[in-house]
């Protein structure tokens, strides 16, 4: 088990060897939606200390930066998580996908944004097996490996 402080104005990046993956307080407490392929519509309420994971399918720069858009886009202007049908052809072409909440689990194994559930998310090889928790300081992951990871402002 690995405790990371970060504050609500730093990104933290968990870097494997072909995926990130970055992760922020919520920062407020609010609402997000949760669009999925039943038509649908999901309520996410949460607290200032949730997570935002936004997993990258690649590593360096450009992804971080990303990483970062897309913290901004849900974080900042709550705009709604899309979910598509299991057997959507863009899932195939998606370079990031995200999820909110208290606790997240790493997943490569899954596909890439087509679960509604916010527990799980899909990564690299190298970062599955991850459990990420929030605490009030930053997030505890929970795994017995080594991590590379660096924090960042926003």
């Amino acid at each position: 088990m690995k405790k990371i402080d970060i504050n609500p104005s730093e990104v933290l990046f968990l870097i494997g060897d072909t995926g990130t993956v970055g992760i922020l307080k919520v920062s407020d407490e609010k609402m997000l939606f949760i669009g999925t392929p039943e038509k649908e519509e999901i309520v996410l309420y949460l607290e200032k200390d949730d997570l935002i994971a936004v997993s990258a399918f690649g590593t360096g720069e450009k992804y971080e930066k990303g990483i970062k858009s897309m913290a901004y886009i849900t974080r900042e202007m709550e705009s709604p998580i899309i979910v598509l049908p299991k057997d959507h052809p863009s899932s195939k072409r998606l370079k990031m996908v995200l999820s909110v909440g208290e606790s997240i689990r790493l997943d490569c194994d899954i596909t890439p944004g087509t679960h509604p559930e916010q527990d799980i998310l899909c990564s690299c090889n190298s970062l599955s097996g991850l459990k990420i928790e929030k605490s009030k300081s930053g997030v505890i992951i929970n795994n017995n490996n080594k991590i590379n990871y660096k924090i960042e402002k926003l």
